[in-house]
């Protein structure tokens, strides 16, 4: 099979193509830059320089592969919405309407932003299915969320209006080799605290995350089964504790975990407060909203995958421990070569 990637050299596209290319698929990926492309190069991968905005690059692309994945996306830049539509929902868009027109099935990565973070955490674990809805709008200037539902509404009206076979994928907050948003941040607080960490009521919740590898195990999933379209929620890969991913990450780092427990009520009033201290200067959405990151890091996962195991048969690849330890391990070798 050839496949068109956009967003190859992000943390997910990049174990996207390995994956693909390990099991002897051709892969033409979209590179805005050259040091993309060499990255794409080294890789394996034939490459197709251009932006996921360039029209006539997307269309040579799709033409010319089987299938679609696009998992390019922007997710934390400190920009407006313009560019968070710009980047994100009209190239998805794009994509859809071109895979319809050369009839060819497209693997999307979402996320569960979708839902609007709203009440996500409310039903307890493994409340939120895809049943769950895109109704909740999105938290004031959270662009990312606002753009990947807008992104997924725009590729469900397509299909509707053409029979594309596309789906979806979910995943809540990803982790892995790579990773240049949330596994740097914990490094960070462990190697500057020499494996001192707070841990909200002790960290016994399990914690919302999923392992890149194995998301880019369900886009395998998703490609072998076309018939199986729609969303998937892919958010479950092990239940691992706060205090397990701690320890695990910590283990990687060389280091040994010294948790100090923070009761949640204590925790809970003072991000509340802090909030409200942050809300007269006008935060940006949700990241800068402690009360979310305590929902986060102090509640369990809401989240369930059950769909995307029955109907793609999706697996874990890696088990959650050894990824956070294998991940933790790729900051402790920068470390020692800086």
């Amino acid at each position: 099979m050839r496949l068109f990637v956009t967003g190859g050299t992000g943390l997910v596209g990049r174990h996207a193509v390995a994956a693909l290319l390990a099991r002897g698929d051709h892969v033409l990926a979209l590179a805005r830059s050259a040091a993309a492309a060499a990255a794409l190069e080294r890789a394996g991968a034939d490459v197709l320089r251009a932006d996921v905005t360039d029209a006539a690059a997307l269309e040579r692309g799709v033409a010319d592969c089987d299938a679609v994945v696009h998992a390019a996306a922007m997710v934390l830049d400190a920009a407006d919405w313009a560019a968070y539509q710009a980047a994100n929902v009209a190239p998805t868009e794009s994509l859809a309407t071109l895979a319809a027109r050369h009839a060819k099935a497209l693997v999307y990565l979402s996320s569960v932003a979708v839902y609007g973070r709203r009440r996500t955490y409310d039903g307890g674990r493994g409340s939120v299915s895809e049943d769950f809805g895109l109704d909740v709008p999105p938290l004031p200037g959270d662009y990312y969320a606002r753009s990947k539902r807008d992104a997924e509404l725009a590729l469900w009206r397509v299909v509707e209006a053409t029979g594309l076979r596309a789906t979806a994928l979910r995943p809540c907050v990803i982790y892995g080799e790579g990773d240049r948003q949330f596994a740097p941040r914990v490094a960070r607080v462990l190697q500057l605290g020499r494996g001192v960490a707070p841990l909200i009521g002790g960290g016994r919740n399990v914690l919302g995350v999923v392992y890149a590898g194995n998301v880019a195990a369900a886009i395998l999933s998703a490609l072998d089964r076309p018939g199986a379209t729609g969303p998937f929620n892919v958010t479950n890969d092990g239940a691992i504790t706060v205090r397990r991913y701690l320890e695990r990450f910590a283990a990687g780092l060389g280091l040994r975990l010294w948790p100090v427990s923070v009761p949640r009520l204590l925790a809970t009033a003072g991000a509340r407060a802090m909030d409200a201290a942050f809300a007269v200067v006008g935060p940006r959405g949700p990241l800068t909203m402690l009360r979310g990151t305590l929902d986060f890091l102090g509640r369990d996962n809401p989240y369930t995958s059950a769909r995307a195991e029955r109907e793609l048969l999706w697996r874990p690849v890696i088990g959650p421990e050894e990824a956070v330890e294998r991940t933790a391990r790729t900051f402790r070798r920068a470390e020692r070569s800086s």
